[in-house]
């Protein structure tokens, strides 16, 4: 039995690899053939040092107006357009002219552009008014009332600009449709008739969807970075959406869980305080990783084209180690700003591995010493 024994602990010593465990080891993340090479057929390996927080924090992602910018029609409405609601207002330059009433030398005629996109003045007949500006109009009717009228001068006032409207709907405090001026509408100012947002603006994401195209942003984006501010056009259809932001945490932490922003920002520190920090006697302090996509741009400041271009998709899987053995770790971890839906994973130190290992064998020595003992006496 004695000889036996030191056969079946080098054979479970062997089997350490088969243990049950929270995820991979730091060792398996970080192989040489990754760190040689700082990319795998899978992700991109970034230690979290100076110079990569401070990329990560200068980065500026792609504007959510560049979806629009370049769409047929985007910017300000000043086109006419059916269900319109119009004062023409008609003045003669004698009291005896086909306007002219006791009260004056001018009338006013409430009109609406009507479903084939045209409007009717008397004795100047049907005129289109669809698509034209209200210059535009103007100067047609007044074009069609020469020889008829005595001098005539047109004004053309927009008292119900229906066909420029935009729907909003969603979390708001007041969702429907809402007509913009002819000076147009931007996103912020469509939010904010609606009642703005019923939650905080970085927990808000806002949709616009215009024909085919569709963009989307955090509301509080459309406040930091003006360009995003975009200019409305007619049958823009406007959702706002309360997405909470979370983060994941896993490994050898003290709180395995699904944890909500709960401020506008959160750091990589702040992330693993609210998950009770490492756990002792099990977390490996040089292998914490936090794992996220990011844009390929990104990748391509930090590690040069060649590392970018291995990657077609325009978001890349990216692994940041960072080494809390090291005391300048903890002001990288303070500076570094998580993002929705990342995952912070702590790895098992290797001896917790053996310490697992040693619970499992310790009946098994134990049963090995008492039959021992029975087989001496």
């Amino acid at each position: 039995m004695r000889f036996l024994f030191p056969v079946f602990l080098a054979f479970s010593l062997a089997g350490c690899a088969g243990l049950p465990g929270q995820g991979p080891a730091a060792i398996t993340i970080t192989s040489e053939e990754i760190e040689g090479d700082a990319v795998s057929s899978d992700y991109v390996l970034l230690s979290l040092d100076r110079s990569t927080v401070a990329a990560v924090h200068d980065y500026r992602p792609a504007l959510f107006s560049r979806h629009f910018a370049s769409v047929p029609g985007a910017g300000r409405s000043t086109r006419l357009g059916i269900g319109d609601r119009l004062v023409v207002t008609i003045w003669e330059a004698a009291p005896e002219g086909l306007f002219s009433t006791t009260d004056g030398k001018n009338v006013s005629v409430p009109v609406v552009v009507d479903e084939a996109g045209y409007i009717f003045i008397p004795y100047a007949g049907r005129i289109q008014a669809n698509g034209l500006s209200v210059e535009g109009l103007r100067s047609s009717i007044q074009e069609r009332l020469k020889g008829k009228a005595i001098e005539p001068q047109v004004l053309v006032l927009v008292e119900g600009n229906e066909s420029s409207g935009v729907v909003v709907v969603g979390d708001v405090m007041k969702p429907g449709q809402y007509t913009m001026s002819v000076r147009g509408m931007r996103l912020l100012e469509a939010v904010a008739r609606a009642g703005g947002s019923r939650e905080a603006t970085y927990e808000t994401v806002v949709t616009v969807k215009r024909g085919s195209r569709s963009g989307e942003a955090r509301l509080v984006d459309l406040i930091e970075y003006p360009e995003n501010n975009i200019w409305l056009t007619p049958g823009d259809n406007v959702l706002v959406t309360h997405k909470p932001r979370t983060f994941s945490a896993f490994g050898a932490v003290q709180s395995t869980q699904l944890v909500p922003f709960k401020t506008e920002s959160v750091t990589l520190a702040e992330g693993l305080a609210q998950v009770g920090g490492l756990k002792d006697f099990f977390a490996d302090a040089g292998g914490i990783f936090l794992f996220r996509f990011e844009d390929r741009e990104l990748v391509r400041r930090i590690r040069g084209d060649e590392v970018a271009q291995k990657f077609s998709k325009t978001k890349v899987p990216v692994v940041y180690k960072l080494n809390m053995r090291q005391a300048e770790a903890f002001f990288l971890a303070r500076s570094f700003e998580m993002r929705d839906k990342d995952i912070i994973y702590v790895a098992n130190h290797p001896t917790a591995e053996f310490g697992k290992f040693l619970q499992i064998i310790g009946p098994l020595l134990s049963s090995a010493r008492t039959v021992d003992a029975l087989a001496t006496n």
